[in-house]
């Protein structure tokens, strides 16, 4: 079967540049929440010329934020995504994706489209005998992902600021001059920015399209990751691990983004070791793996402040090679004879106190009201007590 011109030519443009840069704005950080609000791309080639380009401003459906956030005007027109993934799909397909944090651009890129599908396949069940079908895409389907942020921190390069301008070496403060300027110059030089941020680095990290799976926050995470952190705990948690100690089955491990081996290869081997793997970092945590020492944020700097212990990439893994017993359980705490009330036993306990079980009633109940009113079970004769009245003379 022989291509049609139209496809036959986008294989020879994806020949030409094979590479899409994709920057966005959002609503939020979370696609199970966030909306879309931004997007820009260009197609370049190794020699860092550029092809087509592509930008879209989208309507949220919700409240946008702060105009100096993402540059729009409160009357700007945005499109719905389902009129645009065509078209990025046309952009997308079989080129190399290069993004700046793969969980939260794919993320969203894959979250929108879905969302976009769903409601044509629900206006198609629902339409008339003679209106056409809506087909509004699919999924994008890249050859391969190349995250430029998760390239910098397998490089270690020293930043605080994970932003795209701060990793490039551009600054990242918020300008009044930056802030005069329209939307679509901004998110242009953005993925400019991106380009040259990815033609400047050695050794990327990518990820193929199918290895990748939506979290509960509807980031796109690798199946590695996901599986761990939605794996049943095969111990109890033995505590925190003290430095010169062995780690033990069960113990309750978080990997920062602040490594040189690839997190992935660090939660596997932990969870072959039988620790329990998390993604948030909590009081229970047993230890936290991380490379930075200085500047410390994000897990780093919550494990610091919570007295949790960090160890290096290379550290864990000589650890693992140790492994203990868990330590024995805590005896399970005896009920209390007088719980205190919850949604779950607020109702028992009102019937063990006479509610529906047999006790007093209570003031103010559907009968007295209406024995109050004059409309007991004896009738009403137009004035009120009539129905009391009339028994009384009888009697």
């Amino acid at each position: 079967m022989t291509d049609s011109p139209r496809e036959h030519d986008r294989l020879t443009d994806i020949a030409d540049y094979p590479y899409v840069a994709v920057t966005i704005q959002t609503t939020g950080i979370h696609p199970s929440t966030g909306r879309l609000l931004t997007l820009d791309a260009l197609t370049f080639n190794d020699a860092g010329e550029t092809g087509r380009d592509f930008h879209a401003v989208l309507n949220p459906d919700t409240d946008r934020g702060p105009r100096h956030q993402h540059g729009l005007e409160a009357d700007a027109e945005g499109q719905q995504f389902s009129k645009i993934l065509k078209p990025l799909d046309r952009l997308i397909d079989g080129r190399t994706l290069i993004v700046h944090d793969t969980p939260y651009t794919w993320g969203f890129l894959v979250a929108e489209a879905r969302r976009a599908m769903t409601a044509a396949a629900r206006a198609n069940r629902s339409r008339g005998r003679n209106r056409r079908r809506q087909r509004v895409g699919h999924v994008p389907t890249p050859e391969r992902i190349i995250d430029t942020l998760a390239t910098a921190r397998r490089a270690e390069q020293d930043f605080t600021d994970i932003r795209l301008a701060a990793v490039a070496g551009h600054d990242a403060a918020a300008t009044t001059e930056r802030a005069a300027q329209p939307e679509a110059e901004t998110s242009r030089a953005a993925t400019q920015m991106l380009i040259e941020l990815y033609r400047s680095q050695d050794e990327h990290s990518s990820y193929a399209p199918d290895d990748l799976r939506a979290d509960r926050f509807g980031l796109q995470r690798s199946e590695v990751r996901v599986d761990a952190a939605q794996a049943p705990r095969l111990h109890h948690n033995s505590g925190f691990w003290r430095r010169g100690e062995q780690v033990r089955k069960g113990m309750e491990f978080v990997v920062a983004p602040e490594t040189r081996i690839d997190p992935d290869e660090l939660i596997a081997a932990g969870v072959t070791a039988e620790l329990n793997y998390v993604e948030k970092l909590s009081r229970e945590t047993s230890l936290v793996v991380c490379n930075r020492r200085h500047d410390l944020v994000g897990k780093a700097m919550h494990a610091h402040r919570k007295g949790i212990e960090l160890v290096t990439d290379e550290q864990f893994l000589e650890l693992l090679q140790d492994v203990a017993e868990p330590a024995d359980a805590p005896e399970p705490a005896a009920p209390s004879q007088h719980p205190i009330p919850n949604a779950n036993n607020r109702s028992r306990s009102r019937n063990a106190q006479g509610g529906k079980s047999g006790g007093k009633r209570r003031r103010g109940s559907r009968g007295g009201n209406r024995r109050r009113r004059g409309r007991g079970r004896g009738g009403n004769n137009g004035h009120k007590g009539g129905g009391n009245d009339n028994q009384k003379k009888e009697s």
